[in-house]
């Protein structure tokens, strides 16, 4: 049996399509009916389709059906711009979601002298022509302005039709194959793409993989290549760390697409170095950045890409680039240590490591550089390169240790107050990743550290017993999937085999108890905010398919 979803968690889509088939039209809004949502130029819901009479609503992998008693609606993508739908017994209103059009919003609809009725999105800046394969079909309001109903209305007997996504213009539909025959082409696509990612099925595995597969985009716009974004709910973007826990999901299995997910966001990296906060369709953000885990991406996609690194001195150039950005940008004059200029460079945008200061030297971002330099050191042996990464690599380790081990934890210093302060959050325990690069008693320390915000439902982002623990308090509490792997893959190198594992499982329980979601309330386990989201996937594929540092084997920290 094909596994099925909630259309409210999940949208329907396909790999390269950039629209899909969801309730949820905007930021947590939810409408009462399925409509078309495109993710060109931010998130639109163009087209509502309500069928006739209450129908209950099933989707799987490869196509969404409404059920009134016999009589049934169902919908497929034949290919990514191409949903083919079809009724038997049950009426459909297919109709512009917007009913105001104005001379630069909503949706005009007009009928083609050779028989197809276009919906035409300002929005999008792309149309949705319709075509009736069989059955009557009733226009109502063509090339109506202003406010009005804008709709294809089809009624109870038999009837299919064909919605395209296109530019201008396109030769009128044709097809070879039948309703049935798309659906099981659909289903090979998708069935092809899960015995590849996740050969060994765990019990979630199929849905964590149809949540990749959907929100994959074909190129277009800013998306320079085949990419995946974190959802095709209002989180349509590809940020820029996010990519790397879907990278690292996809490479033994899809290797090529794997190496596109850590590509597409170099892609935009600037003549300082910096990569962007994020991009999508439409636009490239700049005035934030995000945590350089890249160095960390790269050594473990070393393992987990078969024939290793497709291009090395590319991955060397970008990621020695990404660093100096770090070393000679962000730090302040006369300081050894790299900072955030407010929470959202770290990831972690409402951490209370940002409460008192925005401008943070803090422990994790000097731990993943430590990272990130040793593995330029090892790319740099490889190509012949002389550059002193593995020295440069050791002074800031030394200069953590130095400036934010307190003797007990590690804190975090105000950039402008020169203060120095503790908090309950997770992310001052980030240095954990440093796993085997660690002293014994301070990666022993971090273990007891994480241990204490492990909760039932995985690591929580704040102490629950802190005052300013929230139970959907963003990254004040909930669990979420970058700090699980982060934090498991630095356990399992350091030698903490058994708290890694321990890790891994809760948060994988959670993952199959309530599904993909962007983050976990850390007590409950419910799934908070966007329902449906990758790197949540990827890290269930990631911990359910062996543990991160499994294939490198574990070491002892250093004494």
């Amino acid at each position: 049996m094909a596994t099925e979803f909630s259309v409210r968690e999940i949208p329907f889509s396909r790999a390269g399509a950039w629209f899909g088939l969801s309730p949820v039209v905007g930021l947590a809004r939810y409408a009462q009916d399925v409509h078309v949502v495109s993710h060109r130029n931010g998130m639109h819901a163009v087209l509502s389709l309500t069928p006739a009479r209450p129908a209950e609503i099933i989707a799987e992998p490869a196509v969404l059906t409404w059920r009134s008693g016999e009589s049934q609606i169902r919908a497929v993508f034949a290919s990514p711009d191409t949903l083919r739908i079809s009724g038997s017994g049950l009426g459909m209103r297919i109709a512009a979601a917007e009913r105001t059009l104005t001379p630069f919003t909503g949706t005009y609809f007009f009928a083609e002298p050779s028989g197809g009725a276009v919906f035409t999105s300002y929005e999008t800046g792309h149309r949705f022509r319709l075509t009736v394969l069989s059955g009557q079909a009733e226009h109502v309001g063509a090339e109506e302005l202003a406010t009005a109903d804008r709709a294809v209305v089809l009624g109870e007997e038999p009837w299919e039709v064909v919605i395209e996504e296109i530019t201008t213009a396109l030769p009128p539909f044709r097809s070879s194959t039948g309703f049935t025959d798309a659906v099981s082409a659909a289903r090979e696509a998708f069935g092809r793409f899960t015995d590849a990612v996740a050969p060994a099925r765990a019990p979630a595995a199929e849905l964590a993989c149809y949540v990749i597969w959907s929100a994959t985009v074909d190129p277009a716009g800013f998306v320079t290549r085949p990419a995946v974004l974190m959802s095709k709910h209002w989180m349509n973007k590809v940020w820029s760390w996010d990519h790397c826990f879907n990278a690292l999901a996809l490479a033994p299995g899809a290797p090529e697409l794997a190496w596109h997910q850590f590509q597409v966001v170099f892609d935009h990296q600037d003549a300082q170095g910096a990569l962007p906060d994020s991009i999508t369709h439409s636009e490239v953000l700049r005035n934030f950045v995000k945590p350089p885990v890249h160095g960390w991406t790269l050594s473990r996609l070393r393992e987990r890409l078969p024939g290793g690194l497709p291009d090395p001195a590319l991955a060397y150039r970008q990621l020695s680039e990404w660093t100096a950005f770090w070393l000679d940008h962000r730090r302040a004059p006369g300081r050894r240590l790299p900072y955030y200029e407010h929470g959202n460079d770290s990831g972690w945008d409402n951490s209370t490591v940002f409460a008192a200061d925005r401008l943070v030297e803090s422990a994790d971002l000097a731990a993943f550089l430590v990272l990130q330099m040793k593995e330029l050191a090892v790319l740099a042996t490889e190509l012949g390169d002389t550059a002193p990464w593995a020295e440069r690599a050791d002074e800031m380790l030394a200069a953590l240790l130095e400036e934010l081990w307190d003797g007990d934890r590690f804190v975090s210093r105000g950039v402008a107050s020169g203060e120095l302060r503790a908090t309950a959050s997770l992310l001052d325990l980030m240095p954990v990743v440093l796993g085997e690069h660690l002293p014994r008693e301070i990666f022993d320390r971090l273990c007891q550290g994480v241990a204490e915000h492990l909760t039932s439902v995985g690591p929580a982002t704040e102490l629950p017993s802190s005052p300013y623990y929230e139970a959907d308090g963003y990254w004040r509490g909930p669990v979420w999937a970058p700090a699980t792997v982060l934090i498991e893959d630095g356990l399992r190198r350091g030698g903490a085999v058994e708290l890694a594992g321990e890790v891994s499982a809760r948060f994988r329980a959670t993952c199959e108890k309530s599904g993909f979601a962007e983050n976990f309330d850390a007590l409950t386990g419910q799934g908070l905010r966007d329902r449906a989201y990758t790197w949540t996937a990827s890290a269930y594929l990631l911990l359910s398919g062996g543990d991160t540092a499994a294939a490198a084997g574990t070491s002892a920290p250093a004494s």
